[in-house]
């Protein structure tokens, strides 16, 4: 539950911060006309993310399970890519998302009311489909028959929500640079046990070899339906009983991946800075 809590607060705050600096830019530079537009488009982008994790769920039931577990372990792998990118992507650029918010803003405020619908929609409609991806793929890895990887995914997103309110409102302040390093960190251990968990699926799929040739099988000490298998599951997607090619592909993906990611950046900057938030004026 914790990793997905993790997940959907990781993503759910890029989105908040982004509708923060939109938001408090029209109403610091006296646009409130062009607020109506924003929130069009932020509803769009939305209802567009939540349509696609329909049907990623609801779709995929009407296949086999051959077909299911290839869908599935294809999807995983996509996800991770994507959640890969996107933390490598926020660390580097992070510094200068707000300004350049800004210099789209600016261009859609003098095109007109679409291209303000369309600058919101774009913003957060990516954040939204990567979230609703990674998310699926997530507690389709960490199911375990309740509804505790969805109640995560649900209160992380809320908590997020939360957090962006206060931040526009000015009522709190983070260091947004060790946020996103320590939780960009815990994100791709994460992302290593949703593609462990996607080359099995390709594996029960036959599309991978060595389903049969286990790693190890510890499920005689760490029971898969007990508390801290439970929890371990939950967490990090460990599998009591891996085969050789997901410890291999675990290894190899999250060993080069977390030591980039913790490297010093070149540039000697540690991240990004908490946007000042901006009170709207009476």
């Amino acid at each position: 539950m914790f990793g997905n809590y993790l997940i959907g607060l990781r993503e759910g705050l890029e989105a908040s911060l982004v509708v923060c600096i939109l938001i408090a830019y029209l109403v610091r530079t006296d646009r409130r006309d062009a607020l109506k537009p924003i929130w069009i488009g932020i509803a769009v982008a939305v209802v567009l993310a939540l349509g696609f994790g329909f049907a990623l769920e609801f779709g995929s039931q009407e296949l086999t399970f051959e077909a299911q577990e290839a869908l599935g372990g294809s999807l995983s792998i996509i996800a991770v890519c994507l959640v890969t990118w996107m933390v490598f992507w926020m660390r580097r650029t992070a510094r200068h998302l707000k300004a350049e918010l800004h210099g789209k803003l600016d261009a859609a405020l003098q095109m007109g009311t679409a291209a303000l619908v369309a600058t919101a929609f774009l913003a957060v409609g990516r954040e939204g489909l990567e979230t609703a991806l990674f998310v699926w793929a997530s507690v389709r890895a960490s199911n375990d028959g309740t509804q505790g990887p969805l109640i995560g995914v649900l209160l992380g997103i809320l908590t997020a929500v939360v957090l962006g309110y206060l931040f526009y409102r000015g009522a709190v302040r983070i260091n947004l640079a060790k946020f996103f390093t320590w939780t960009g960190g815990m994100l791709v251990v994460v992302a290593a046990g949703v593609l462990a968990y996607g080359v099995h699926d390709l594996q029960e799929a036959d599309f991978l070899p060595g389903l049969t040739n286990k790693a190890f099988d510890i499920s005689g000490t760490v029971p898969p339906d007990s508390w801290y298998g439970t929890l371990l599951k939950g967490v990090f997607n460990f599998q009591p009983d891996p085969t050789v090619v997901q410890v291999v592909v675990w290894v190899l993906y999250l060993v080069p991946t977390l030591a980039f990611f913790l490297a010093p950046s070149r540039s000697g900057g540690s991240g990004a800075k908490s946007p000042a938030p901006v009170r709207e004026e009476a």
